[in-house]
């Protein structure tokens, strides 16, 4: 049950969109890549392999697709995700 959720966390693309989606809020697509600086089919394909995983959720708004984390998540997945993210985070701060 980890190893999918980690091999969807291995992309660095990936990784940033699960840890901007981290905030609890809706993202569409659009501001993923925006924030992430993907194009749309990338982001797009990235995030079905996040949904693939369970990791996140999807709502169709008219012609936006918004994604969430799954609020579903077991405990165990959400400490994972929560420890990938908080690492992911401070790596990016000591590279800055």
């Amino acid at each position: 049950m980890i190893l999918p959720i980690l091999s969807a966390l291995a992309d660095p693309t990936r990784l940033e969109a699960i840890r901007l989606l981290s905030d609890g809020g809706e993202h569409c697509v659009c501001e993923l890549m925006r924030r992430v600086g993907a194009t749309q089919s990338r982001m797009s394909r990235h995030m079905q392999v996040l949904k693939q995983a369970g990791l996140v959720l999807d709502r169709r708004d008219a012609q936006w697709v918004r994604y969430r984390v799954n609020p579903d998540l077991s405990p165990e997945v959400r400490a994972v995700l929560d420890a990938v993210c908080h690492a992911a985070q401070s790596a990016q701060r000591s590279a800055a």
